[in-house]
């Protein structure tokens, strides 16, 4: 496991690229109301999380470790970009791997605290749109992310495929939710709220949709590694014990 992690924090520091203009909302973009509101939205998340988070560590402290391999998927993925049109870029989320192992509450303070890094360190994003980001990319990703999850396990679905899809359905959701941010700030002058949600999301889709896609199939190469290798972390999980029967070969 200490292995996987230095070879996984070395890759993290070649990946990560030296400027970059991604789809976070940017520093200062949003209007202070809105970056208020968003910010205020995210607080009750946040705080269920590191309940959540606090409860799985004091019970389990040997999952640390793992919480940090989640964290370090999440940086490395978000940081990455592919430019899309009219100058703007799409990039992974990564956020599909954690909730499918602690849970969409965890995964809003981890998406969080990687958000802090990247506004700090990458100039990704920013400080007074970090709620709006972290709305986005920690809550309602990971939410849609599990609810797949959940949904494809119960109807039979193999371990491998639930993985892929709550990967990419949820990386989909999180641009839809900012589509859907960067609409209700700024409104087209003639057709409003949904017309503006339309440019917007047709912006980033001929990336997103391919994206998501290739997020899906990393997302499930990483946590079949971590099967193999870190197997009885995982079976600590509450997640992978009892409701869901694991499948090492999926």
């Amino acid at each position: 496991m200490k292995k996987s992690l230095i070879v996984l924090w070395f890759v993290c520091f070649l990946l990560i690229p030296k400027k970059t203009y991604a789809m976070h909302i940017m520093e200062g973009f949003l209007p202070l109301n809105w970056a208020i509101l968003w910010s205020l939205f995210s607080l009750p998340f946040l705080y269920g999380g590191l309940r959540s988070i606090g409860k799985v560590t004091r019970d389990n402290p040997q999952l640390k470790m793992l919480l940090g391999v989640a964290a370090a998927f999440t940086f490395v993925l978000s940081a990455l970009k592919l430019p899309s049109v009219t100058g703007s870029s799409s990039h992974p989320t990564g956020v599909g791997l954690g909730t499918v192992l602690f849970g969409p509450m965890a995964m809003s303070v981890i998406g969080c605290i990687v958000l802090i890094f990247q506004a700090l360190l990458l100039a990704h994003g920013g400080i007074s749109t970090l709620g709006a980001n972290t709305f986005s990319m920690a809550i309602v990703g990971p939410l849609v992310a599990y609810g797949v999850y959940k949904a494809t396990k119960k109807a039979g679905i193999s371990q491998g495929i639930a993985v892929f899809l709550a990967a990419a359905f949820g990386d989909l959701a999180t641009y839809v939710t900012t589509s859907l941010q960067l609409a209700l700030a700024f409104p087209d002058p003639s057709g409003g709220i949904a017309a503006s949600f339309v440019k917007f999301g047709s912006i980033f889709a001929l990336t997103q949709v391919p994206l998501a896609i290739v997020e899906g199939l990393l997302t499930v190469m990483v946590y079949n590694y971590l099967t193999v290798y870190s197997q009885s972390e995982l079976q600590e999980l509450a997640l992978l014990r009892g409701d869901v029967q694991h499948d090492p070969g999926a």
